[in-house]
């Protein structure tokens, strides 16, 4: 019998939003080769409805589009959603990379960049993500049972994290986050008080060998803390060792 590839993965679908129709056309067959939808939109208002409406697994923006920018669009989008998101931004323009973080993004590529490098982080977020759930099986195809254990909870003092269904709670007060940003809390809050390096949190967020810089971990930290001080606006249990790393205090 031929084994098929994992259901699960050739269902992922990606949403690509870029005025270029040259580069839409490009990644989109690239993406497909690799087993995955796509859908493309050329200007994100186009965009925003369809991502609204009926989410993706994940979204490649470019920043610098007419009428509705990659900027404007993750923004709104981050209202209602925590879709994870990719950014593809100018070479050299860290301001589009440091804005992008902060408003949300999982992710940044500069441009020019390689295929290969995108389905890399592609492949590398989508992992990261809450598998997808299996439809009920048609005609000759056979069920796919998800026996993997669920992950246990982790609580810390007030912090509770449920890693199966992708929740946060601090003091019974729900928090939404990113994929990155979940797991670099999960990460920080396994051992609390130990503290952790860049390089370990990106080993943590950002798994087969995939490059990121520090601003880009030192980003994600600023924006749970802001999350979490929505909430609680004491909030105080990532802590900053300066030129070691982070910890988490569960006290």
């Amino acid at each position: 019998m031929t084994q098929l590839p994992p259901a699960a993965e050739l269902r992922r679908s990606i949403a690509l939003v870029d005025d270029d129709r040259n580069i839409l056309a490009t990644l989109s067959i690239a993406l497909q080769a690799e087993g995955y939808a796509t859908r493309v939109y050329s200007d994100g208002e186009a965009a925003l409805k369809a991502l609204t409406d009926n989410p993706p697994d994940l979204a490649v923006f470019d920043i610098k589009m007419p009428r509705m920018d990659g900027m404007e669009l993750l923004r709104r989008l981050r209202a209602t959603s925590d879709l994870p998101v990719i950014f593809l931004t100018s070479k050299d323009d860290e301001e589009d990379e440091e804005a992008g973080l902060a408003l949300g993004a999982d992710d940044y590529i500069a441009k020019p960049f390689s295929q290969r490098l995108l389905l890399a982080r592609v492949r590398a977020i989508l992992r990261r993500a809450a598998p997808v759930s299996e439809p009920a099986p048609t005609g000759d195809q056979p069920a796919v049972v998800d026996d993997q254990p669920a992950a246990p909870m982790l609580e810390r003092g007030r912090l509770q994290m449920d890693p199966s269904r992708h929740r946060v709670t601090w003091g019974s007060r729900p928090v939404s986050l990113t994929v990155t940003e979940f797991l670099i809390l999960e990460a920080l809050a396994q051992r609390p008080g130990v503290i952790k390096s860049r390089n370990q949190l990106m080993d943590a967020a950002y798994p087969d060998d995939v490059f990121v810089d520090d601003r880009t971990v030192d980003s994600h930290i600023k924006r749970l803390r802001r999350k979490f001080r929505v909430v609680d606006p004491e909030f105080g249990a990532i802590e900053t060792l300066y030129g070691a790393g982070y910890s988490f205090a569960d006290g």
